[in-house]
C-alpha cells in the first residue's frame, strides 16, 4: 500500500463518472433545489409584515378662482411643502389627537404628479382600517396646518380614500425562490462532483498506472448488457460473453488481448491454475473469468473454469447454465457425486465448467478440504488452465484460501468503485501468499472521448487499445 501523500492530477479526473455520478444522485440534487425553496418560502413568510395603504387624490387650486395655469405653477412650486407639512410632526399630534391616541407611527406621504396640479396622498400602516382612519384624519386636519404656511392655496379632493382591502407591499417571493432553488441546486451539484473528484478510486488508466502497486495488463470497456431497447425495458440483463454475436468489437479486443498476455505469462513460467478476484462485489469478476476461459479456449487450450465463489455462485447465470439434473461442486465436496459427475464440457464454448448454484455457508470448510485439492489435481493433469472464480477478498477469506492451490492472480477493477489502497492491499495479499501475481484488469471503463475510441479500435482492430505498452 502506498503510504506517501496523494498528489491531485488532472488526468485521474473522468468526466463521465462526473456525469454518472451527478445522475446517479439527481434526487440528492432535487432534493437540496425544493430545500432551498422551502426555505426562502418559510424564512420570508415569517419575516413579512403586510402594510396597508390608503390613497386620495386631491387638487390644488389657488384661492381667489385663479387659472388651471396658475394652479398648475403653484403646485410645482409648493409641491415640497405640501409634502413636508402632511409628513411635519404638528400634523401628526393633530392627527393623534383626534384619534384619542398619544402618537401615530404611520407613514403619510404626499406625491405630485407630474405635468398636474394633483397631489397624491398615501398613509401606509399595518391595518388596513387603521389607514383609512389616519388618511381621513389629515385630510380634515390639513388646512389648519397649512394656514400658517400659505394662505394662497387650497386642496380639493378629487378622489376620496376607501379602506384598502390588499396589502401594497405584495411578498414578492419568486425571484429569491429562484435563486435559492439555484443556488441548493447548484451547491448539491458541485458537492457530488467534489466528492466524486476526490473519491480515491481508478478513474483513468493514467490514474491506474500511477497509483497501483501493479502492472496493467488490459482495459476492457464498459458493455451494456441489453442491446435492445425490448431488452432494457424487461432488464433481461443478458450475459456479456465474446462468444455472444452482439459484442462490440473493441470489448472482444480488450479480452482477447488479455487472454493473450495471460496466456505467454503463464506459459513461460509453467502455470496452470490462474485465480480470477477483486475487492469488491459487482465489479465484474465472474464475467471477466467467463471471458478469459472462452478466449484462451478460442486459441486451443484445454480451459477448466471453476466457480468457487460459493457464498455467491455466478457463474451458471452468465453462461444461463441452470440445469435440473446437473450436479454441482458442493455435490462432489459432500461426496455426493464424482469428478467426472460435476465437471461438464460445454460443446458450444468448447471449454470445461464445474458451476455451484446454490449459495454455502461455512464455505471455507469445503474450499480448504481434501477433495478441492483432489479436483484442482486432476485438473492440473489433464487441462492446459484451471480459472478459479473466487469471492472478493474483501468480503470473506475464501479468496485467500485458494490462493493455496493457485500459481497465479489477477485483480479485477472496475472503474470508480473501490478505493485505491483497497486493491493495493489485495495485491500485496496475493503477493504475501507466494502467488505470482500478474497485474490488474480495469473493467467496464467508459470511453472518455470518442476520436480516442476510434483511433484506438479501428475497423480492422490493429489500433493500439489501452495498455498495451505494458505488455
Amino acid at each position: 500500500m502506498k503510504n506517501e501523500v496523494r498528489e491531485f492530477r488532472l488526468d485521474e479526473i473522468s468526466i463521465l463518472c462526473i456525469i454518472r455520478d451527478l445522475l446517479k444522485n439527481i434526487w440528492v440534487i432535487l432534493l437540496a433545489a425544493a430545500a432551498g425553496w422551502f426555505a426562502v418560502t418559510g424564512v420570508m413568510s415569517f419575516l413579512y409584515v403586510p402594510e396597508f395603504t390608503a390613497q386620495a387624490t386631491m387638487a390644488v387650486s389657488a384661492r381667489g378662482g385663479s387659472n388651471a395655469y396658475s394652479s398648475l405653477s403653484l403646485t410645482n412650486q409648493m409641491a415640497g411643502v405640501f409634502s413636508e407639512v402632511f409628513d411635519s410632526n404638528v400634523l401628526k399630534e393633530k392627527i393623534a389627537e383626534e384619534l384619542g391616541e398619544d402618537s401615530i407611527n404611520e407613514t403619510i406621504q404626499a406625491t405630485v404628479i407630474e405635468e398636474t396640479n394633483l397631489i397624491t396622498l398615501q398613509v401606509t400602516s399595518e391595518n388596513p382600517r387603521r389607514a383609512y382612519q389616519v388618511i381621513q384624519s389629515a385630510i380634515r386636519n390639513y388646512d389648519e396646518v397649512s394656514d400658517y404656511l400659505f394662505s394662497n392655496a387650497m386642496l380639493r379632493i378629487v378622489q376620496e380614500p376607501s379602506v384598502p382591502y390588499a396589502p401594497s407591499n405584495a411578498m414578492n417571493s419568486s425571484r429569491y425562490q429562484k435563486l435559492a432553488i439555484l443556488a441548493g441546486a447548484v451547491g448539491s451539484g458541485g458537492l457530488i462532483v467534489l466528492l466524486s473528484i476526490l473519491r480515491f478510486t481508478v478513474k483513468t488508466r493514467e490514474g491506474a498506472k500511477r497509483n497501483l502497486d501493479g502492472r496493467i495488463l488490459e482495459l476492457i470497456p464498459y458493455e451494456r448488457k441489453n442491446k435492445t431497447v425490448r431488452g432494457a425495458l424487461r432488464k433481461l440483463n443478458k450475459s456479456i460473453l465474446i462468444s455472444s454475436k452482439l459484442v462490440s468489437m473493441p470489448f472482444g479486443e480488450a479480452v482477447r488481448k488479455t487472454a493473450t498476455r495471460i496466456d505467454h505469462h503463464m506459459r513461460r513460467r509453467d502455470q496452470k491454475v490462474l485465480m480470477v478476484t477483486s475487492v469488491a462485489e459487482n465489479e465484474g469478476k465472474s464475467s471477466v473469468a467467463a471471458n478469459l476461459a472462452l478466449a484462451l479456449a478460442e486459441k486451443g487450450r484445454r480451459v477448466m473454469l471453476i466457480d468457487v465463489d460459493l457464498k455467491k455462485p455466478a457463474l451458471y447465470k452468465v453462461f444461463e447454465k441452470k440445469e435440473e439434473n446437473r450436479k454441482y461442486l458442493s455435490d462432489y465436496l459432500d461426496k455426493k457425486a464424482e469428478i467426472k459427475d460435476v465437471l461438464i464440457y460445454e460443446k458450444k464454448e468448447k471449454i470445461y465448467t464445474v458451476f455451484q448454484e446454490k449459495s454455502i455457508h461455512n464455505a471455507a470448510r469445503y474450499l480448504d478440504s481434501m477433495e478441492m485439492k483432489a479436483l484442482i489435481d486432476a485438473g492440473r493433469k489433464k487441462m492446459d488452465y484451471i480459472i478459479l472464480d473466487t469471492p472478493p477478498m474483501s468480503v470473506s477469506s475464501d479468496a485467500e484460501l485458494m490462493l493455496k492451490m493457485a500459481d497465479n492472480a489477477v485483480l479485477i477493477v472496475r472503474q470508480d468503485w473501490t478505493d485505491v489502497r483497497a486493491a493495493n492491499d489485495a495485491s500485496d495479499t496475493i503477493r504475501q501468499a507466494g502467488v505470482d501475481f500478474t497485474g490488474f484488469i480495469l473493467n467496464a471503463f467508459l470511453k472518455e472521448q470518442l476520436w480516442s475510441s476510434l483511433r484506438e479500435h479501428s475497423y480492422y482492430g490493429y489500433g493500439r487499445t489501452d495498455g498495451s505498452e505494458e505488455v
